[in-house]
């Protein structure tokens, strides 16, 4: 019998040491927010079991978070990278476009015949037409 005595003291000894936070847990809706905010900035909410559980799980989110963040970081990188490659590639077409009818105009032969004939050259139009070798 002694040792339900002592079992029963125990657990009175329990219930006196915890007498503070029983009446806490019965006042769970008188939690502040600044006891919250305390115990946040503090960091004695790190030391509470839900957190010492859940470490890992806290870790890994915290890991996945920043990979997402990063990722999004890198894609908006590469979106801007191939906008300026897109216009880059447009004012390269332009360009092509330009020149090559810059050429084909200064290859016709009629201003191939004014360039000739400003010139001092002896080159002249020949007055006979081509004809085919066999």
């Amino acid at each position: 019998m002694e040792e339900k005595n002592t079992d029963i003291s125990v657990s009175d000894a329990a219930r006196e040491s915890s007498g503070g936070e029983s009446s806490r847990e019965d006042k769970g809706a008188s939690f502040s927010l600044k006891d919250f905010l305390l115990s946040l900035l503090g960091g004695e909410i790190l030391a509470h079991d839900f957190f010492r559980r859940q470490f890992k799980l806290i870790i890994l989110l915290v890991f996945f978070a920043i990979v997402y963040v990063g990722n999004r970081y890198a894609s908006q990188q590469q979106l801007v990278r191939i906008d300026r490659l897109k216009k880059q590639l447009t004012d390269a077409k332009y360009n092509a476009l330009t020149r090559s009818s810059e050429l084909t105009e200064k290859s016709r032969q009629s201003k191939i015949e004014d360039y000739v004939s400003k010139g001092k050259t002896s080159l002249q139009t020949s007055t006979t037409p081509p004809y085919l070798i066999k």
